[in-house]
């Protein structure tokens, strides 16, 4: 593990608990070039109500802008949560050579889970990833979200179920 991976992914899990704030999925994204943050982004898509507001590929597009090009060669992505293929298929596109993320996505990763999409050697481009880096934390947020939802619905359909004038 690079000294730094730790910390980086700290500051996306820093990301992560804003999109927690605004009602998002808290996963967040940090790119690292030359050993400085040029892009840090979380999950909007509640929020834009737009499909592709990943907090990836929010970050490489900040980080494209910063950089005022398409590659990013020499930069390090850390993101709380496995890519899924849109987000994988947008740092083979951007040349993002190392990728470096906490937890698996059981229902969508597209590095490990269900594709190897940064390591498949028919693409024209391959990254160096790192998987599990503060893995659990980055689960706890996700699972803590998804726990609170269900809590939430279940508290909303049974007082529905009371104003109805059924009685539990």
């Amino acid at each position: 593990m690079h000294k730094d991976d730790q910390y980086y992914m700290m500051l996306a899990i820093d990301e992560a608990k804003k999109a927690e704030t605004l009602g998002e999925v808290p996963i967040g994204a940090v790119i690292v070039h030359d050993g400085k943050v040029i892009a840090s982004a979380h999950n909007l898509r509640e929020t834009t109500q737009n499909a592709v507001t990943h907090a990836e590929l929010s970050a490489i597009q900040l980080a494209c802008e910063t950089l005022g090009s398409w590659r990013l060669e020499d930069a390090v992505l850390y993101v709380t949560l496995e890519p899924c293929p849109m987000c994988a298929g947008a740092i083979l596109q951007s040349r993002i050579p190392r990728v470096v993320y906490g937890a698996r996505d059981p229902k969508g990763g597209c590095v490990h889970t269900f594709y190897q999409l940064l390591n498949d050697p028919r693409f024209n481009h391959e990254c160096e990833v790192k998987e599990g880096v503060l893995a659990e934390e980055c689960g706890q947020l996700l699972t803590n979200f998804f726990r609170a939802i269900r809590r939430k619905r279940k508290e909303e359909k049974k007082e529905a179920r009371y104003q109805d004038g059924v009685l539990e």
